[in-house]
């Protein structure tokens, strides 16, 4: 017989969300009493659930505590490199196998989209949006999957690069190419154009980084 309790919150998942959407942000201590109540659960599975944060390296010890961790240059490098590689991979797979009405979808985000180009954050959470329905438009579940882990990671970025002067209108016309070649199954201009996208979100970063760090 069918219980009637409702499923048990996923303490982990609430968490992972709140990183993503920048709740808390790196640097930020996590308490677990203070997370248990904040998200209606018991103690147990956010102990869990920070337990296992931690062996994903997206929490890290200070002290006693934990907090959300950060990335270096070098993390952020890398981790550049593998999200470059297999968004790219994504876009030559949506030129393959993306029906007409995904394709019709990704269009449509993109026009919605330019409404948002004075809004950082909400235009931050839409380019997400976008990446993740070229990633399902490959038709592939493990590329996804893996996607879905490099996406985790990013949410470690304390900032967008898309609050730069410029950058939200020109990262939504390099959208629109990426969507022209996947609409004309060109997959080698769908690989080259997302990989170009990424990389000069790479570049804004790091120029944003380093005047951060440079500044009195």
């Amino acid at each position: 017989m069918p219980s009637d309790k409702p499923a048990q919150k996923d303490a982990y998942e609430m968490i992972l969300e709140a990183i993503d959407v920048g709740i808390y942000k790196p640097g930020d201590r996590l308490v677990e009493s203070e997370l248990a109540d904040r998200f209606g659960v018991s103690r147990t599975p956010v102990r869990e659930a920070l337990q296992r944060l931690e062996t994903q390296s997206l929490l890290a010890r200070d002290g006693r505590s934990l907090i959300v961790a950060s990335l270096d240059h070098n993390q952020l490098a890398e981790l550049y490199v593998v999200r470059s590689e297999l968004e790219g991979l994504a876009a030559r797979l949506a030129a393959r196998h993306a029906a007409v009405e995904e394709v019709q979808v990704l269009q449509n985000m993109i026009d919605a989209d330019r409404k948002l180009v004075e809004d950082p954050a909400a235009l931050a959470r839409a380019n997400r949006r976008f990446h993740r329905q070229i990633h399902l438009a490959s038709h592939n579940r493990y590329l996804v999957q893996q996607l879905d882990l490099v996406y985790r990671s990013m949410a470690l970025m304390a900032t967008t690069s898309l609050a730069a002067e410029g950058r939200g209108a020109a990262a939504l016309n390099e959208h629109q190419v990426i969507v022209d070649a996947i609409r004309g199954h060109k997959e080698q201009e769908a690989y080259d154009a997302l990989k170009a996208h990424i990389s000069s979100a790479f570049v804004q970063r790091l120029t944003q980084d380093s005047a951060a760090n440079t500044s009195p």
